[in-house]
């Protein structure tokens, strides 16, 4: 069989090489993503699930990173209205710490750094009337609000990969890239099914190397080559706890390390608490929120939050590996943010472009200037795209998800109101399409609990590369919050025996 021939083979299934792969794909490059697990199986599904320019870091001056994201935020709200929304942020005073003046000095670059148009500006709040008061220490009497906003993180990742592969691009998950050496002007990529174990060999003109906290590890193991630059493993872990106040604003609170903790209302029922800063050692896929990390988090909110948490309060705990560049900071918190392109080419060469870093806020822009070192070798490729292009399900008005909830509930009477919020919030425009022509609850097949419907589950393992109950409960959703042990437990049965072709035999 006659090797496939590509422009770009892209390594790694994350945030970064999926968002290179739709601007390529939609250049008209002829594009292959591998990723040897599942799409934003590590780092793209343990973020703080932020679109924000990062507040913290105009302290350590970087000012560029700071504009760019901040630019990028309503660009991508307008790009995706249904995974992502406006959040504003309560920024408590506390005395022993920054100085309200120093603030709220901050807050205003912060409002006008980035041409701010859609999202309000910073207010000053009087936490002895204001309702984001009362869950607080009496202590705290004075605030100020801001905007950032919320993403949900893996669907952002499994977007960019449908929109790439409705382009053209090939998406293959548990495909692991064994090697990759440069022959006849062209990259020769051997790709492993890591299910079945079948080797395919595949031509590229060129390969990013997009591997996230595996980008040293491809560029030593799988390409064989020097790595050009270092690279900080940085451990940022999160707790989860039962909704800690009702009302729908996020704080970010202040330590004497000069850290900061966010605490987000999450998945209606849920407070999300995070992150840290930690140096990783060992495997990225290793990584684990430790008790010392969650005891950290837990006494951080409780410095703030009038009611202790407690241990036993925590329902979830996750950690991620950013894989920052190493620009030799003091601390991991210090450590930069930016991203760093690498490329690697000579006369003749194909090209070889490695990425360090970047934050989940300025991917787009990421995959727009990966494509700028690339375009000396690929001549023909179209111009930069993406900055008005919404993500599939993405094509309505940034304030439309209530008209998109009542569309589908008058074209779907049997949903009710969660149900509905819940399939626009993941889908948008594209859930009618999931619904198909169903009259009744029970057109849509068996429920595995929480309104999750085999006709759902169906559409996620053929259009979105589902293959496992996780795909489904912790990336294309957070319902494993929601299930329990035993209706995982079905689900997983029933998607392997679907994948087999035994779906029959499941019911």
């Amino acid at each position: 069989m006659a090797e496939a021939e590509f422009d770009l083979v892209i390594v790694g299934g994350g945030i970064n090489g999926c968002g290179i792969a739709r601007d390529a794909a939609g250049r008209g490059l002829r594009v292959l993503v591998c990723e040897q697990g599942d799409l934003a199986q590590a780092t793209s599904s343990a973020s703080t699930k932020l679109f924000h320019g990062g507040l913290r870091y105009l302290e350590y001056y970087e000012f560029r990173l700071v504009r760019e994201a901040l630019i990028e935020r309503e660009t991508l709200l307008r790009a995706m209205p249904h995974i992502a929304w406006p959040l504003r942020f309560v920024l408590p005073h506390h005395g022993g710490l920054r100085p309200a003046w120093l603030l709220r000095l901050g807050l205003f670059i912060y409002d006008h750094l980035g041409g701010r148009r859609l999202l309000p500006p910073t207010r000053t709040l009087d936490l002895t009337r204001d309702p984001a008061g009362a869950p607080l220490k009496d202590e705290f009497r004075k605030a100020f609000e801001y905007s950032d906003c919320w993403v949900e993180d893996s669907r952002l990742v499994v977007l960019n990969a449908l929109a790439a592969a409705d382009l053209g691009a090939e998406i293959r998950t548990r495909t692991r890239c064994l090697t990759a050496e440069r022959r006849d002007g062209l990259w020769r990529a051997r790709l492993e099914d890591v299910t079945s174990g079948a080797v395919r060999e595949v031509r590229a003109r060129g390969i990013v190397n997009a591997g996230g906290p595996w980008v040293d590890d491809i560029i030593r193991n799988r390409l064989r080559r020097d790595a050009p630059a270092g690279i900080r493993l940085v451990r940022g872990s999160h707790i989860v706890v039962n909704r800690l106040f009702t009302h729908d604003r996020a704080y970010i609170f202040q330590n004497a390390d000069s850290r900061v903790v966010f605490a987000i209302p999450y998945q209606d029922d849920f407070t999300l608490i995070g992150t840290t800063d930690m140096d990783h050692d060992g495997a990225p896929e290793a990584a684990v929120c430790t008790p010392q990390e969650a005891d950290y988090l837990r006494a951080a909110a409780s410095a703030y939050f009038a009611r202790p948490i407690a241990a036993g309060d925590v329902v979830w705990t996750y950690s991620g590996v950013r894989p920052l560049y190493d620009d030799d900071a003091s601390s991991a918190t210090a450590a930069t943010r930016d991203y760093v392109l690498q490329i690697d080419a000579g006369d003749g060469e194909a090209p070889l472009l490695d990425v360090f870093g970047g934050k989940i806020t300025t991917y787009r822009r990421l995959a727009e200037a990966a494509l700028a070192k690339l375009a000396g070798h690929f001549p023909t490729m179209g111009a930069a795209w993406t900055a008005g292009a919404p993500l599939p399900g993405g094509d309505f008005p940034v304030d439309g998800v209530p008209a998109q909830i009542q569309r589908l509930r008058d074209a779907y009477p049997f949903l009710d109101a969660p149900w509905a919020r819940r399939l626009v919030r993941a889908y948008g425009t594209e859930a009618t399409a999931l619904l198909g022509d169903a009259a009744t609850a029970e057109d849509l097949g068996r429920c595995f609990g929480w309104n999750l419907t085999e006709a759902e589950i169906r559409w996620l393992m053929t259009r979105e590369w589902a293959r496992t109950a996780a795909d489904v409960l912790w990336r294309r959703s957070k319902l494993g919050l929601r299930l329990s042990e035993a209706e995982a437990a079905a689900l997983d049965t029933w998607m392997r025996k679907a994948k087999d072709g035994g779906a029959a035999a499941a019911e």
